[in-house]
Formats: C-alpha cells, sequence, structure tokens
C-alpha cells in the first residue's frame, strides 16, 4: 500500500511538544552590545581612554601656553607640551590601574580596565615606556626644570596610592601645582631660558588652583566614594554643603585661583 504524505498542520501537533529547537548562530556574526571597532584597534583606544585625556590635553595646553606667554620660542612651548602630555598620561594609567577593582565594584563608566576592555599587563607595560620616553623629555627642559617637573609627577603617583581616601586629599593636589611654575621659569632648552625660582606668590597660588581641580575632579564620583566608606576632603565638603553647592563653590574658587595666577604672572612675571 501506498502512504499519502501530507503537510504536518499546527492542528497536527501536540499541545506539549517541545519547540525545535533554534539554529545556532554563526560563530562569526555580530553580536548585540559588541564593540564594533576593528580588533587592532581596541587596545590602543581603550589605552587612549584610560589615560584621562581630556584632563591631559587640558592640563599640557595650559602649562604651554603659560611657556608661550612667558616668551618662550615655538619649539620650547612645544617641548612643554610634549612633557606635559606624556606625563599626565602617565598619571592616568596609573590612577585607572590603581582604582581598577574599585571602579569594577562601582561600575564607574569609561574604565577600560575596570570593564575587561584592557589588560592590566598592557597598561603597565605602557606606563613604563611612557616614563622611559618622559624622562629625556623632561631633562630636555632643563635638569632643574625636568627635576621639578618629574618631582610633580612622582608626588601625583604617590597621591594616587595614599591621602586620597582621607582628609588629606588636597595635599597631593597643592604640591603637585605648587611645582608647575618651577617647572616652567627653569625652563628651555638645557634650562637656558629664565633660570630662576619662581615668584613665592605664584606657587602659592598655584598650590590653592590645585585644590580646586582636586575638588572640581572629585564631585562626579562623590555617591561610590561615600558607598565605599572614603572621606576625602571633597567628600567631607559635600556633607556639609550639598554638591550642587559645592559645585558652584568649587567652580568659583578654581576661577578666581586662575584669574589670580595670571594676575600675579602679570605683576611679577613667573620668576622671582
Amino acid at each position: 500500500m501506498v502512504r499519502t504524505l501530507r503537510r504536518r498542520t499546527p492542528a497536527d501537533t501536540p499541545a506539549d511538544a517541545p519547540e525545535a529547537a533554534p539554529e545556532a548562530a554563526p560563530a562569526n556574526a555580530p553580536t548585540r552590545g559588541r564593540s564594533r571597532v576593528p580588533g587592532p584597534l581596541v587596545t590602543p583606544l581603550a589605552l587612549l581612554r584610560a589615560a584621562h585625556p581630556r584632563q591631559a590635553v587640558v592640563t599640557a595646553l595650559v602649562l604651554a601656553t603659560l611657556a608661550g606667554l612667558a616668551g618662550r620660542r615655538p619649539a620650547e612651548v612645544g617641548l612643554v607640551l610634549a612633557t606635559v602630555l606624556v606625563g599626565q598620561t602617565v598619571l592616568g594609567w596609573h590612577n585607572d590601574l590603581v582604582d581598577r577593582e574599585r571602579d569594577a565594584e562601582t561600575g564607574a563608566p569609561g574604565k577600560p580596565l575596570a570593564q575587561g576592555r584592557l589588560d592590566p599587563g598592557t597598561a603597565w607595560f605602557a606606563l613604563a615606556c611612557a616614563v622611559l620616553l618622559l624622562v629625556p623629555l623632561a631633562v630636555a627642559n632643563g635638569v632643574t626644570a625636568g627635576s621639578a617637573y618629574l618631582a610633580a609627577l612622582a608626588v601625583g603617583l604617590l597621591g594616587n596610592v595614599a591621602l586620597r581616601g582621607g582628609w588629606l586629599s588636597w595635599l597631593p593636589w597643592a604640591v603637585q601645582f605648587a611645582l608647575y611654575p618651577a617647572f616652567l621659569t627653569y625652563g628651555g632648552w638645557g634650562g637656558a631660558h629664565l633660570g630662576e625660582p619662581p615668584a613665592v606668590a605664584l606657587c602659592v597660588v598655584a598650590a590653592l588652583l590645585g585644590v580646586g581641580v582636586h575638588v572640581l575632579r572629585a564631585l562626579p564620583g562623590l555617591v561610590a566614594d561615600n558607598r565605599q566608606g572614603l572621606r576625602h576632603l571633597p567628600l567631607r565638603l559635600a556633607l556639609r554643603t550639598g554638591a550642587p553647592r559645592l559645585l558652584l563653590l568649587a567652580g568659583v574658587w578654581t576661577a578666581a585661583c586662575a584669574v589670580g595666577f595670571l594676575l600675579v604672572a602679570r605683576e611679577v612675571g613667573l620668576g622671582g
């Protein structure tokens, strides 16, 4: 007997019959949320993101501009720009390496190391290479100027691992900014530009400016810092004044210090 074949309809399928398993997606099929950046570019872009590029560029441009206003030659201004840009990159990578576990716990955005998109070993290697580049760049400004900048960098690195969680969190920022005028006054090719100590008033105003920048930089992470039990200066102030009011006060403080720095520099010059 010949059996007649016919297509099965939904009515012929028992209600409790299991559904057919979906076909597996090809191994190279794109998945939702996967980065569309080509593989060879992922690590360089992650390194760039971990370097805190906005802070690095702004700091480098400000110091280079001050060098230009002090009468430096374009080549010397470019040297200041390169030195500070590399130094700030070192600080940014070190900061994210130190904070990797804490950033992962808080889910901080824009942190490739905490998100697993950048290998810590790769970041440490890049940091070491940047330091090897930074030392000759700094010394090219002159031994004294280079030593001042490297000392400021060392204070910043120390601030990444110490004092940042307590009420002395402002101290590394103040010392670091106070050393920047010496980097400028002793600078030039081989230190041949001015070669004299900076004005004391300029260093004081620069230190106060550093405190204001510290408070502004800490404001976005106050909630996470409070949950983790940190009690640095910006958080203590925010608990007393409220974050919106602290933002206003810190903005006014920083702007006033920046204007004061320019006025003092115009009045007495960078050198003492």
